[in-house]
């Protein structure tokens, strides 16, 4: 076993003073984080492009080509290949000097990617967290033989191929449901087919969670699912990562969540306000916390189906954003506000339609959805074995 900093150099980057015009518009491709995709980088992943000058009067270097560049700051881990010359910012640190006939630098790749979240904890810092190069440096390398590198590579490659793959497949599912709710019913942000509009407090029962940490003098708590806004994603709910919080058995009674119930979030990046999603199955006595609200639709005026995919059009997304407060980049609506919220009414036969569709499309996700997971899990016992 030999220790990354054995086998390799360390070079830092940095980043040209903007305040000086003549170190930018040249010839030489500079990059920050946001293009260590894995894999290998060039000339065309270059966020700017420095001068020589640039080079001989500020901390920013010449990377060789070939070399193995990692994120230390603002995209810790992420890692890539530059095929030719470049200069980075100081967030990035580049491996140098590996003798390419003893290492192949696609299974180092692999290696360091397998530790992102040994350098995540590893982060030190008030405000922006990094890592140090020693930190990089103590990372053990096996040392396998040429060959056995390659292979090893390759069989990851292939797994991460088929993840890439899943996902779009994913993607292009809810494409095509977002694009079958268009065909049915227009362009709900104009109106195109004139539908009827009720407020969302019309046809259905809202409610906003339980704050962590309230007091309760009751002594007989149970611990049960606790639903945050970080499970609440735009168009399904994350499962993975559910806590868990002490409540009474009135809470439970007052804010059990129920199949078809949506939870939507009250605040987020502006782009993100108001997103919500489905609640299929939920789990056992599950509750949710007070910056969700809770909506249980009127299933003979509106249903759960129809509108999800609503929120995700511009109708509901142009609704939050104009009522929503903003301070500090966040944004957020009050229950008010969404009570408010002007919803189109199809036909309920026209909805059921639309139902039915998003059912079957639901099935093929589950099972691309499970052929990810498995491949996921795959990577994670591979990286494991190879890497320790």
């Amino acid at each position: 076993m030999a220790k990354l900093g054995e086998i390799c150099a360390f070079q830092s980057g940095g980043t040209p003073s903007k305040n000086k015009p003549e170190y930018f518009g040249g010839e030489i491709p500079w990059i920050s984080t946001t293009a260590l995709n894995g894999g290998k980088i060039n000339e065309a992943d270059a966020v700017a492009w420095i001068t020589p000058k640039a080079i001989r009067e500020s901390a920013a270097k010449i990377v060789p080509a070939n070399s193995i560049m990692v994120g230390t700051r603002v995209g810790i881990g992420k890692v890539a290949i530059n095929t030719v010359e470049m200069s980075t910012s100081q967030d990035v640190i580049s491996l140098i000097g590996i003798d390419k006939d003893k290492w192949y630098k696609p299974y180092l790749c692999k290696l360091l990617l397998s530790k992102k979240d040994y350098f995540n904890s590893q982060a030190r810092g008030a405000t922006i967290k990094g890592i140090k190069i020693d930190v990089v440096a103590n990372i053990d390398v096996p040392e396998i033989d040429y060959a056995t590198q390659r292979k090893v590579a390759a069989t990851l490659s292939k797994i991460d191929t088929l993840i890439v793959l899943r996902k779009q497949q994913l993607a292009k599912l809810d494409e095509l449901v977002k694009a079958r709710f268009v065909e049915m019913f227009g362009d709900v942000l104009l109106n195109s087919m004139q539908w009827p509009e009720k407020t969302l407090e019309s046809m259905a029962d809202i409610v906003s969670g339980i704050t962590k940490g309230r007091k309760t003098a009751e002594a007989d708590l149970q611990e049960v699912p606790y639903m945050a806004v970080s499970n609440v994603k735009d168009g399904y709910i994350d499962w993975t990562t559910v806590k868990t919080i002490l409540a009474t058995r009135q809470e439970i009674e007052q804010y059990r969540l129920m199949p078809d119930d949506i939870l939507m979030t009250e605040g987020g990046d502006p782009d993100k306000v108001g997103r919500g999603a489905i609640i299929k199955v939920p789990l056992k006595k599950s509750i949710h916390q007070n910056h969700i609200f809770r909506v249980r639709l009127d299933e003979q005026e509106v249903l759960p189906s129809f509108f999800a995919e609503y929120l995700r059009h511009q109708k509901a997304k142009r609704y939050f954003l104009g009522c929503a407060k903003q301070t500090t980049g966040i944004a957020s609506i009050n229950m008010r506000q969404l009570r408010a919220l002007p919803t189109l009414v199809p036909p309920l036969s026209l909805q059921n339609q639309f139902a039915a569709f998003v059912e079957r499309v639901d099935q093929q996700k589950q099972t691309v959805q499970q052929s990810l997971e498995k491949l996921e899990l795959m990577k994670k016992v591979l990286m494991q074995e190879y890497f320790g």
